[in-house]
């Protein structure tokens, strides 16, 4: 396969909403405590100016979601997750309040999720445009998150009532959809969505590396399998970028020319490269796969499915594994 040309997003400007990202409400007086001893983060010491990452885990360690959690107040979290997996992370986690004083309800509705992207946005934006990745300003009505650099192009994402959202996007250019897509796939930071649900424990889709999981907080459920993972150096798999000439989808499968008859890996997310022209440039995707398969000829799909050229990472693997 001749190397893919990637679109170059430097050019690239505006908001847009996130359709496939939906907000779960936590609130009570033991909210924060509740979800600490459920999540891979430490939520009991999260502020409300900062953003986390964090993993649902089953009890084998797998995760059943991903999240971008904030806390606006001391006694209130937005949980943003993938919006087919929101369902069944409420109905899992109102099991286990218990006498927990604690409540949690989709408010997605309420709530919207705004991507941003680019140099023009950050003049507009102004001051609430500055930070580092995972800080968080009070901006428009909403909760303004600053995301990491993907290709030297800067993206946050906003969070605040659905009225607030379409006033103030009306003074942004529209940023396409696609746009959106590729570059968080290029991010690097896995989602879990349906297809993808107990595939992964997080070490093998880089969760961890992306500060997605906190080795002192203590107990949450997996966490045996996912410290194991971690201190006895066990991951032999990984996430990488991939690209390829035709379409991906989550799920599926990745092979590898040097054993064809059982799979190397899987299909975490993937999105479609944004183009200028008619012509479809590409397909881009960040794939779960074996250390030792990392230096072979990949396929998706089958053995002799849709040929895989891996990409670089925006952030380097641990060196010894």
């Amino acid at each position: 396969m001749s190397d893919i040309q990637l679109p170059d997003p430097q050019t690239w400007s505006g908001a847009v909403r996130v359709p496939h990202l939906g907000v779960v409400l936590a609130e009570g007086a033991d909210a924060a405590a509740f979800l600490h001893g459920q999540f891979s983060q430490d939520m009991n010491s999260q502020t409300a100016d900062e953003a986390r990452l964090a993993a649902y885990c089953s009890a084998k360690g797998r995760m059943l979601a991903s999240l971008l959690t904030l806390r606006p107040t001391p006694e209130t979290f937005w949980l943003l997750t993938d919006r087919e997996v929101l369902p069944g992370l409420v109905k899992r986690l109102s099991m286990f309040v218990l006498r927990a004083k604690a409540r949690l309800s989709d408010v997605s509705a309420q709530l919207a999720v705004v991507g941003l992207v680019g140099r023009d946005v950050a003049v507009h934006l102004g001051d609430a445009a500055t930070g580092t990745p995972g800080s968080v300003r009070v901006h428009a009505g909403g909760h303004l998150i600053r995301l990491a650099d993907v290709l030297g192009v800067p993206r946050w994402c906003w969070v605040g009532p659905v009225d607030a959202a379409e006033v103030w996007m009306a003074g942004l250019p529209t940023l396409p959809e696609a746009a959106w897509h590729w570059l968080d796939v290029m991010s690097g930071i896995p989602h879990i969505a349906a297809r993808t649900v107990d595939q992964f424990v997080p070490q093998m889709v880089n969760f961890e590396l992306v500060g997605g999981v906190n080795f002192q907080k203590g107990c949450y459920p997996g966490q045996e399998v996912v410290a194991r993972s971690q201190y006895r150096g066990t991951t032999k798999r990984r996430a990488f970028i991939a690209h390829a000439a035709a379409p991906l989808e989550p799920g599926a499968e990745v092979f590898s020319a040097d054993d064809p008859g059982q799979p190397a890996g899987m299909v975490i997310n993937a999105a479609p490269m944004p183009t200028t022209g008619e012509a479809q440039a590409g397909f881009s995707a960040l794939i779960e796969l074996k250390l030792a398969a990392a230096d072979k000829a990949l396929f998706a799909g089958s053995a002799h499915g849709v040929a895989l050229q891996l990409g670089a990472l925006p952030y380097p693997l641990p060196a010894a594994e």
